[in-house]
C-alpha cells in the first residue's frame, strides 16, 4: 500500500496532553495542520490547553506571533476524552504519554482497531524500544518512533526512528512531516539512547564520576562542560533544569543494554536518591586541572559518537546535528574529533577506554583512519537521492540553514561531475534537504578568512557554478524558504528556478560589508537587466517568490505544500523528452545568448540538423505517426 501524505490540514491525533503532548500539537496546529488532543480526564486536557495558550502567549510577548495567529493555532487544536473521536480521519496518530512500556503498550493495544493501514502511528519515546512497542501492531510498516525534544514546540530536533518493521517509505514521509513543523529530523536506528541520549547522557553521567573521584570541584567540571561543548549551560546546570531524575533513568537504560561503562556513578545515584539540585556555585574553578576533564569528555563523546555511527545508528552528520540543534551545542562529536585530529582523537578514546578494557569499545574506523594518516573525519553535506530519470542533489545543513561553507561547495561540485561520468541523468533537481535552499555562506567561516582567502572564496564558488551551469542535462533548482547571497548565486546557475509561495530571494551581501562574487551579479544582470540587479544589489533588500517570478528570474511559483511534488513532476516532464535535444538545445542557448545573431542562428541550425542523425529523431516521429508515447533512449 503507498504510504500516505501527511500535509495540511489533514487531522494529526495526539495522545496525551501533558508536557510533551501539548508541545506537539502545538508544532503540529503552527504547521496548520487540525490538531485533536485526547486525554484519558477532561482536567488534563484543561491543563494542557494551558500550557500551548501559556507558550503561544510567551511567543506574542517575545513579538513572534500576534495575537490574531493564536487565537488561528488554539482554533485548530481540539481536546477530548475520546480515542475513537481523536483518530477518526487521522493521516497520523502520535502516542505521547508516560515514558512507561507497559503504560504505551495498552495505548496501543485500545488504538489498534481505530486505525486502518493508510494511517502512520507514531510513537513519542527517549528510551523505550520502538520494535517492542510496535510488538503485534496490525500495521507493523506504519508504526515508527518520533523523538521530539523538550520543549517540544520550541527545539526543533526530531529523532526518527524505524523498528524492525517499519517500512522506508514511512520513516521518509515522516522525515517530511516534520519539515513541515519546522523541525530538523534525524534519522537512526532502534538502539538504546537511539543517537543523541546515547552520548549526552553518559556525559552527564562522566562530570559526576569526575566529582566522585575527585579529579576537580565541580565548578571546574561545569565550566569545561560549557567550553569542551560550546553550551551555555554546563553538566550540572543542565541536570538541576531538567530534572536529575531523568539523567538517572536514562544512564540506568544505557547500562542495561552496554553493560559496566555506562554503569551510573555512585555521585549520581547519592543526589537522585537525596532529590536536590547540583550545587556547583559554592565551589572554585581550577584551571590546572582542566586538561584532564576536558580529556575525559572528549574522549567519552568521540569513543561514544564513532561507535554508534559504526554500529549503523546514526551518520556521522546526523549525530552532530543531534547536538548542535537539539542540545543547542556550538559543536557535536564529530566537528570535535576534527578540531583535535583523527591520531590525538584516537588517543583520548584510547585513554578514556583503557580502564574499561573490552566494556568500552574503541571504534575499528576510528583505529583505521588514524593508521590510514587521515586528519579528519569526513562530513557530507550533499545528498543525493534518484527518482526514476531524475536526480535531486540536496544541500544537506539544515542546522544551519543550509548556509555554504567551503566543504559544501566542493561537494555539489564534486558530485555534479560525478553524476555527468556515471551518465543516464536527464534532469537534475538542486534544492535544500529542508524546505530552505540556503540562507548565504555561512558568516562563521567567512568572517575568519583574509583577504586572500576571501578571494579564493569567491572563485571555487565560481567554479562551482560554471560546474552547475554546465552540467549536460537540465538542472532545476527549487527555492522553499530562503535562497539569499551565495544560495541565490547558486540557484542562478541552474536552468531555471522554481519557487515556493512565501519563498524569499535575494542578494543581501552589501549588509555585511562584501557584495556577490559568485557569478550572481553577473548572472542576474543577463536575466533581469542592470538596473534592477543594481537595486536588488545596492540595497540588499530580498523579495519574495512572486515579485522575482514578476522581475523574471523565477520561471514558476508553487504552493508551499506541493512544491517538491511539482518540481518533481516538472522535472519527469523534461526528463520524458529526447534527452539529446534537450541537451543539444541546452548549449545552443547558453553559447548562443552572448554570440552575435548571426553566429547563434547558425549554430541553432546545425545542432538541430544534426538531430536528424539520431535514432531518439526516427523513435520520437514514429511514435507521433503510430500515436504513441516515444521511447527515447538518448542515441
Amino acid at each position: 500500500m503507498p504510504t500516505p501524505t501527511l500535509r495540511p490540514p489533514l487531522p494529526v491525533a495526539v495522545l496525551g496532553a501533558g508536557n510533551m503532548g501539548s508541545g506537539i500539537a502545538q508544532a503540529c496546529a503552527q504547521a496548520g495542520f487540525a490538531v485533536r488532543v485526547r486525554d484519558v480526564e477532561a482536567p488534563l486536557l484543561v491543563k494542557g490547553r494551558e500550557r500551548v495558550d501559556g507558550m503561544l502567549q510567551g511567543a506574542i510577548q517575545r513579538k513572534k506571533l500576534t495575537p490574531t495567529q493564536k487565537d488561528d493555532i488554539l482554533g485548530r487544536i481540539a481536546f477530548t476524552t475520546s480515542l475513537e473521536e481523536a483518530v477518526r480521519g487521522a493521516g497520523v496518530v502520535i502516542e505521547a504519554v508516560f515514558e512507561e512500556m507497559t503504560v504505551k503498550r495498552a495505548v496501543f493495544q485500545e488504538l489498534a482497531p481505530l486505525v486502518g493501514p493508510d494511517v502512520v502511528v507514531a510513537t513519542n519515546t527517549s528510551s523505550l524500544s520502538v520494535t517492542e512497542l510496535g510488538r503485534g501492531f496490525p500495521h507493523p510498516g506504519r508504526f515508527a518512533g518520533l523523538h521530539f525534544f523538550y520543549p517540544a514546540a520550541i527545539n526543533k530536533l526530531v529523532e526518527i526512528i524505524a523498528g524492525a518493521e517499519t517500512d522506508p517509505g514511512t520513516t521518509a514521509e515522516l522525515e517530511r512531516f516534520c519539515f513541515l513543523l519546522r523541525k530538523i529530523p534525524i534519522t537512526t536506528a532502534d538502539r538504546a539512547g537511539f543517537c543523541v541520549n546515547r552520548y549526552f547522557v553518559p556525559y552527564l553521567n562522566e562530570a559526576a564520576r569526575l566529582l566522585e573521584e575527585g579529579v576537580a570541584s565541580a565548578a571546574t567540571i561545569e565550566e569545561v562542560g560549557r567550553e569542551t561543548m560550546g553550551a551555555t549551560l554546563g553538566p550540572f546546570e543542565l541536570m538541576n533544569v531538567t530534572g536529575i531524575p531523568i539523567a538517572h533513568h536514562s544512564q540506568t537504560s544505557l547500562y542495561q543494554a552496554f553493560g559496566p561503562a555506562y554503569a551510573p556513578s555512585k555521585r549520581l545515584e547519592e543526589q537522585f536518591r537525596a532529590g536536590t539540585p547540583w550545587d556547583w556555585k559554592s565551589t572554585a574553578v581550577e584551571p590546572e586541572r582542566k586538561g584532564v576533564v576536558r580529556s575525559r569528555f572528549l574522549g567519552l563523546t568521540i569513543g561514544i559518537a564513532t561507535q554508534l555511527v559504526e554500529e549503523g545508528v546514526a551518520s556521522a552528520e546526523a549525530t552532530d546535528r543531534g547536538a548542535v540543534v537539539g542540545l543547542r551545542r556550538r559543536w557535536g562529536p564529530f566537528a570535535q574529533l576534527n578540531q583535535v585530529g583523527v591520531a590525538d582523537a584516537l588517543a583520548l578514546v584510547e585513554a578514556y577506554a583503557r580502564p574499561w578494557g573490552g566494556d568500552f569499545p574503541v571504534a575499528t574506523s576510528l583505529r583505521r583512519r588514524a593508521a590510514s594518516g587521515e586528519t579528519h573525519w569526513p562530513l557530507q553535506f550533499v545528498r543525493v537521492e534518484r527518482k526514476g530519470p531524475v536526480v535531486w542533489v540536496l544541500l544537506d545543513r539544515p542546522e544551519v540553514l543550509n548556509s555554504l561553507n567551503s566543504d559544501l561547495l566542493v561537494q555539489v561540485e564534486q558530485t555534479f561531475a560525478r553524476l555527468e561520468k556515471e551518465g543516464g541523468v536527464r534532469a537534475v533537481v538542486l534544492a535544500g534537504s529542508s524546505p530552505v535552499f540556503a540562507a548565504g555562506a555561512d558568516i562563521a567561516e567567512m568572517e575568519k578568512k583574509s583577504l586572500a582567502e576571501g578571494i579564493e572564496f569567491g572563485f571555487i564558488g565560481q567554479r562551482v557554478a560554471e560546474q552547475v551551469e554546465r552540467f549536460p542535462a537540465p538542472v532545476i533548482a527549487l527555492v522553499e524558504g530562503y535562497a539569499l547571497g551565495g544560495g541565490l548565486e547558486l540557484a542562478l546557475a541552474a536552468d531555471f528556478i522554481v519557487a515556493a509561495e512565501k519563498s524569499q530571494l535575494g542578494l543581501p551581501e552589501v549588509t555585511v560589508g562584501i557584495h556577490p562574487g559568485m557569478g550572481g551579479a553577473s548572472r542576474l544582470t543577463r536575466i533581469i537587466g542592470r538596473a534592477r540587479t543594481k537595486y536588488l544589489v545596492y540595497t540588499g533588500v530580498p523579495v519574495s517568490a512572486e515579485e522575482a517570478y514578476r522581475l523574471g528570474f523565477v520561471v514558476k511559483v508553487v504552493p508551499a505544500g506541493t512544491a517538491r511534488d511539482e518540481t518533481q513532476a516538472l522535472a519527469e516532464l523534461i526528463a520524458s523528452r529526447a534527452p539529446l535535444g534537450v541537451r543539444w538545445v541546452k548549449q545552443v542557448i547558453d553559447r548562443g545568448m552572448d554570440a552575435p545573431l548571426a553566429s547563434a542562428l547558425h549554430l541553432e541550425g546545425e545542432s538541430a540538423g544534426h538531430t536528424f542523425g539520431t535514432s531518439d529523431r526516427t523513435e520520437g516521429m514514429r511514435a507521433f505517426l503510430e500515436r504513441r508515447k516515444p521511447r527515447f533512449e538518448g542515441k
